[in-house]
């Protein structure tokens, strides 16, 4: 049986520890195994973002009465410490979801199309980090601290499945940041130009990407396996693929996703996505223009005041947020917040934004709609 361990920064990445604010919602569940607690299900678990969830699950100290590790036939009997204890890895069949109340899905959008409806059928909440569903009607797409309130109703106990989406990384990270500005001022129109991080397209990329580095340096060809630019030293437009109107699918689920979760289909968006040599937080460029007037000085104070946010703009030391500041941090980080000096009269503001892609863009955000069910 083989032991499988999960570090997701490779020991180069050496980060200084960031100043960045403790989890300011949802309030911490302070349990872990409980009798009472739910029957949880990890899909993807030997993923990157599945790797993550077991992760968050026990910083949050998430409550459980038991836990099932799911994964392909290649990766079933593999061995994970979790909480101290061993559990084996299982393949995900039709039959895994028996007595599961939460499936917290990362497996890749086919298997959530062929597995998550049958988890749902037989009671399960699915929680799916997938394109699958997000932009089905019907279906919740949720950012615990921008919207909860579309999944009400949706509980543990109810003894009936449901389906909940978890937005795209990029759009979870911008909206964190733009969304307590838009309740104040209302946003019209954004412009978002995203730096994406390698651990968007998984852990192979992030292994890549530390391999093509070690081959650079030393004078050799790259390996390019999982993307056909090499991504050590370089950026490229992002992988996705490009659609009939110019945009790729990357550019236009944030696009879509912003209107569903805002509820505003008037809301404009344009967007440019682009892989950069990151490990594994994305940055996003975000100029806004808003409905009524919004200094930057009252901006600064809504953002500090935000939950799941920190601000990091000191103009003075030229300090502002950073890849490595963020990564493996719970906050999105926000700075460079100033007025848009070609907008009249305060209707406009240019703002950074940094948050780790692995956690609050796909494994926080999925554990932190999971204890809303409770």
């Amino acid at each position: 049986m083989t032991s499988l361990s999960h570090p997701l920064k490779p020991p180069f990445l050496s980060t200084r520890k960031p100043i960045l604010q403790t989890n300011k919602f949802p309030t911490k569940v302070h349990m872990s195994f409980q009798e009472s607690g739910p029957s949880v299900a990890v899909v993807g678990v030997t993923g990157a973002v599945g790797q993550e969830f077991l992760s968050v699950l026990s910083d949050r100290d998430f409550p459980y009465r038991s836990l099932k590790l799911l994964a392909s036939k290649r990766s079933a009997g593999k061995s994970i410490s979790f909480q101290d204890r061993n559990f084996t890895v299982q393949e995900l069949t039709a039959d895994s979801f028996n007595d599961v109340d939460i499936a917290l899905f990362s497996a890749g959008g086919s298997r959530s199309k062929e597995f998550g409806p049958i988890a749902v059928e037989k009671g399960a909440i699915v929680v799916d980090n997938s394109s699958a569903y997000r932009m089905i009607d019907g279906v919740p797409l949720v950012i615990p601290e921008v919207n909860p309130e579309a999944m009400d109703g949706i509980k543990v106990g109810m003894k009936k499945g449901a389906l909940i989406a978890n937005p795209n990384c990029s759009t979870i990270i911008c909206l964190m940041a733009t969304t307590p500005l838009h309740r104040r001022a209302k946003v019209t129109r954004m412009v978002v130009s995203t730096y994406q991080a390698a651990s968007g397209a998984g852990a192979a990329a992030m292994h890549e990407l530390e391999l093509q580095t070690r081959e650079v340096m030393e004078g050799k060809p790259p390996t390019c396996n999982i993307f056909k630019e090499q991504y050590a030293f370089n950026l490229f437009s992002h992988n996705a693929p490009i659609l009939k109107n110019g945009y790729n699918e990357e550019e236009m689920k944030m696009v879509k996703e912003t209107r569903k979760i805002w509820n505003d289909m008037n809301v404009k968006v344009t967007a440019t996505c682009i892989r950069v040599p990151v490990m594994r937080a994305h940055a996003e460029s975000v100029n806004i223009q808003f409905e009524k007037p919004l200094d930057e000085d009252t901006a600064r104070e809504i953002l500090k005041n935000a939950p799941g946010v920190v601000v990091i703009d000191d103009r003075t030391s030229n300090h502002f947020p950073t890849p490595l500041e963020v990564s493996n941090k719970d906050d999105v980080a926000v700075g460079r917040i100033r007025q848009d000096l070609s907008q009249e009269g305060n209707h406009g503001l240019d703002i950074f934004v940094c948050g780790d892609q692995v956690r609050k863009g796909a494994a926080l955000n999925a554990v932190q709609i999971a204890e809303l069910l409770l």
